[in-house]
């Protein structure tokens, strides 16, 4: 993996992957705490003139310091990339969580909503509106809280003006004002998304879902959908009072707070005093750009799959339970996924080749022992973008790692478990003893 330094900071592997950054796993040498490093390069910056758009939103993030939204550590810079280090939301994503328990319990889904509502309102006190609130941007920490994340369409107000006027965010979450061509008030907006991720939770599905652009927008300026008959009425009649079209008379944050539903088992998120806002470090960052370099250390390996050490297989897993890399059933929580195999490396990329050929992906970019594919994922509407990377782990034995950089996250789901179906010849499931099997089922 080339063990890279960064500063203080050891840098590991790739956890996420976007158009214009990578995520990767770091541990801070002076306190040893795990952290998340967003790389940007400043050449892409530059080349798509993101430079304004990028510094707006590590602005944000250091504006919004809340315990229900991803804190922003620093930010870095060397002299061709910006390191913006960031808490590591080690559980993942709530859609992944989502993905595997088919639909959230409705105390489990309250929960999270009361914690989403306390973030979004903290945000909007601060004239903050994120924009593209959905599940894939809610992470989840070790201890199952909630993390609100990608600031990247984010607005804040310009002075006198009032209304936002920007057409953003994913489809099936925005809400119809946003859709048209008048300006919408952000707060409200942001309020129809967490009625849909309200109805995701505890539906499984999206309340708005069509195949074609015209007839979903439709659906959505009609408030067109029916909750499933599990949900019980007090949660039923929140979500129509926050899915209601029209911006005016849709419920306020306030009105939510003080809903019957919602407030069950509400413990509000008390503040403390709050750190006032500079950002002289992120000015740095951006308007001198030639000072202040962090340094950067690299270790290459050329010759084979790169060489994975103990620390960056203890970071993989979830807590120090390495057995989550031997079972690719444990690793939900991810947008990520994982496999062992005993085959040469080469055998293994060769075998990943074949396969994602037969299910329809095509290899695009290929480098060593890494390769990105794309194509239309299962549904044969959606495009899907996953990179495999093979490490070596001990001698003889490899680690695939399989990451989704581009497209819906369900039908990411379902390609790799269809790939893995099809690449039971070469994955490596060891063997547990009665004694090992006695003592897992004791621990759990």
């Amino acid at each position: 993996m080339g063990l890279k330094k960064v500063g203080k900071y050891d840098v590991g592997e790739t956890i996420g992957q976007g158009t214009f950054a990578k995520v990767k796993v770091a541990v801070n040498t002076e306190t040893r705490g795990t952290v998340a490093i967003k790389v940007l390069a400043k050449n892409t910056i530059l080349e798509h003139k993101m430079v304004h758009q990028i510094k707006k939103e590590i602005s944000i993030m250091k504006i919004v310091r809340h315990p229900n939204i991803v804190k922003l550590h620093e930010v870095l810079a060397s002299s061709t990339k910006i390191y913006i280090i960031l808490e590591l939301a080690a559980g993942g994503e709530l859609f992944d969580k989502i993905v595997h328990q088919r639909r959230l319990s409705e105390n489990e889904s309250r929960r999270y909503f009361q914690q989403l509502i306390d973030a979004v309102d903290y945000c909007h006190s601060k004239g903050v509106y994120h924009r593209d609130l959905k599940p894939e941007n809610l992470l989840l920490d070790y201890q199952g809280n909630l993390k609100v994340s990608d600031f990247g369409l984010s607005a804040l107000p310009q002075k006198g003006v009032g209304l936002l006027r920007t057409t953003c965010g994913t489809p099936n979450y925005v809400a119809p004002e946003v859709l048209g061509q008048q300006g919408y008030d952000g707060s409200a907006a942001d309020i129809w998304s967490c009625g849909v991720i309200l109805f995701v939770l505890m539906a499984g599905y999206l309340p708005f879902n069509e195949v074609d652009l015209p007839t979903l927008y439709k659906k959505i300026n009609a408030a067109e959908f029916t909750c499933p008959t599990h949900i019980s009425l007090g949660a039923k009649s929140l979500i129509h009072r926050i899915l209601d079209p029209n911006p005016k008379t849709r419920i306020s944050i306030e009105g939510i707070r003080s809903d019957a539903w919602f407030q069950r088992n509400y413990i509000p998120i008390r503040l403390g005093v709050e750190e006032e806002d500079n950002l002289d470090d992120i000015d740095a960052v951006f308007n001198d750009i030639e000072d202040q370099y962090v340094t950067e250390q690299v270790r290459d390996n050329d010759t084979g799959p790169l060489i994975m050490n103990a620390f960056e297989m203890i970071t993989l897993s979830q807590g120090l339970n390495l057995s989550a890399l031997f079972d690719r059933h444990q690793d939900f929580v991810k947008r990520q996924t994982r496999f062992i195999s005993r085959q040469p490396a080469n055998t293994i990329v060769a075998t990943l080749e074949a396969v994602a050929a037969s299910i329809g992906l095509k290899k695009v970019h290929s480098q060593k022992f890494k390769m990105r594919l794309e194509g239309l994922s299962s549904d044969k509407i959606h495009q899907l973008a996953v990179v495999l990377e093979v490490f070596e782990v001990a001698p003889s034995l490899f680690m695939v790692d399989v990451r989704k950089v581009a497209g819906d996250t369900l039908e990411y789901h379902k390609f790799y478990n269809s790939m893995c179906n099809k690449l039971e010849s070469i994955i490596w499931k060891p063997k547990v003893d009665a004694k090992s099997r006695l003592l897992r089922t004791k621990s759990s």
